[in-house]
C-alpha cells in the first residue's frame, strides 16, 4: 500500500512537470510545412557584417558579426566586440535551430565556460524578427534580453534589445541598440561528415 500511494504521487509530480507537457501532434506534412515556410527567416543574418552598438550601460561599441547556415539548415554565428585597435572586448556564439513540431526557433548561446544554458525562442512577427533569451545563466548577474531585428535589408539591419534583470518582471527599454552593415556576402559550410563510397575511404 505504501509502494502504491508513493507510485502516484511520483507519477502525479511528473505528470504537471514542463517537461512533460505533451508536444503538439504533427504530420509529416505539417511538419514539412512549417519548415518549409519558416526555415528561411534568419537568412537576412548569413554572411559578414560590421556594427554600431549604444549601451545605456556601457556606452557607445564597434564590432564583427558573421553567420553560416550549416549543412542541415541550422545557423551558427559569431558576435564580437572589438576596441578601436581591434582587440576582443568580448565574443559570444550562437546556435539557431527551426523547431518545426513547436513552430518556433530556438536559440542557444554560447560563452566560453558557460555551457549551454543561454537559450531562447524567436518567431517573425510581420517585418520583424523577435527574441526572447536568457543571457549570463551562469553568472552571479543573469538577465533576460527582448530583442528585435528591424528595418531588415540586403545591406543592414537595425537591432534593438529591452533587458530584464529581475527575470522579467521589470523592462528597461532599448537597453542595447545595433545598426549593422553588410561587409561580407551569405556563405554555407559543407557537411563536417559527408556520405562516402567505401572506396573512398583510405
Amino acid at each position: 500500500m505504501r509502494y502504491t500511494l508513493l507510485s502516484l504521487v511520483v507519477l502525479s509530480l511528473v505528470a504537471g512537470s514542463p517537461t512533460s507537457a505533451q508536444t503538439p501532434a504533427r504530420t509529416p506534412e505539417q511538419l514539412k510545412s512549417n519548415y518549409d515556410a519558416h526555415a528561411g527567416e534568419f537568412d537576412y543574418l548569413l554572411g559578414d557584417w560590421q556594427f554600431t552598438a549604444t549601451s545605456k550601460e556601457w556606452g557607445k561599441g564597434q564590432g564583427y558579426w558573421s553567420a553560416v547556415r550549416l549543412a542541415e539548415g541550422q545557423i551558427l554565428d559569431e558576435y564580437r566586440l572589438v576596441g578601436d585597435k581591434g582587440e576582443t572586448f568580448y565574443v559570444t556564439t550562437t546556435l539557431r535551430a527551426y523547431n518545426a513540431t513547436l513552430d518556433r526557433w530556438e536559440l542557444v548561446g554560447m560563452d566560453r565556460g558557460n555551457g549551454l544554458q543561454d537559450v531562447g525562442t524567436a518567431t517573425k512577427t510581420g517585418g520583424e524578427v523577435r527574441i526572447e533569451q536568457k543571457f549570463g545563466v551562469m553568472t552571479s548577474n543573469p538577465v533576460v534580453r527582448r530583442i528585435r531585428y528591424y528595418n531588415i535589408a540586403p545591406d543592414r539591419f537595425s537591432w534593438a534589445s529591452d533587458l530584464s534583470k529581475d527575470g522579467g518582471r521589470t523592462w528597461e527599454k532599448d537597453n542595447l541598440q545595433i545598426e549593422a552593415r553588410r561587409i561580407g556576402a551569405a556563405r554555407s559550410l559543407e557537411s563536417l561528415a559527408p556520405a562516402r563510397n567505401k572506396s573512398d575511404v583510405r
